[in-house]
């Protein structure tokens, strides 16, 4: 195989790979009107007020998507994960990742 078949190739990989990440967003909107409970510990605008909790505002999507799965999970300890194990218990994977869109379209800093 030569090196224009090796991308053809890749780039054939990598267009099956783009609908699945794009399906993969959540609705920011959706997760706004769900994130209410997560003010009380990450405040208003994703940013804590309290420093023993993290802020949410500004995360990348995925990561806080894969945490909040981790708590469900129960694959997370230490700190707080007996709390977020309970918040993300009842939350279902569309929530997560709404929930996840919502906090990662928020500015870092809530500025």
């Amino acid at each position: 195989m030569n090196l224009k078949h090796y991308a053809v190739a890749g780039l054939f990989a990598l267009s099956a790979a783009v609908p699945a990440v794009a399906s993969a967003a959540g609705d920011a909107a959706a997760g706004k009107a769900k994130a209410a409970v997560c003010a009380a510990c990450h405040g208003q605008n994703g940013v804590a007020q309290i420093p023993m909790y993290p802020n949410l505002a500004g995360q990348h999507e995925q990561y806080l998507a894969s945490a909040l799965k981790a708590y469900k999970n129960k694959q997370r300890s230490g700190g707080q994960a007996a709390i977020m194990q309970g918040q993300a218990a009842a939350l279902s994977d569309e929530d997560i990742a709404n929930l996840a869109a919502y906090f990662a379209s928020l500015p870092a800093g809530g500025k």
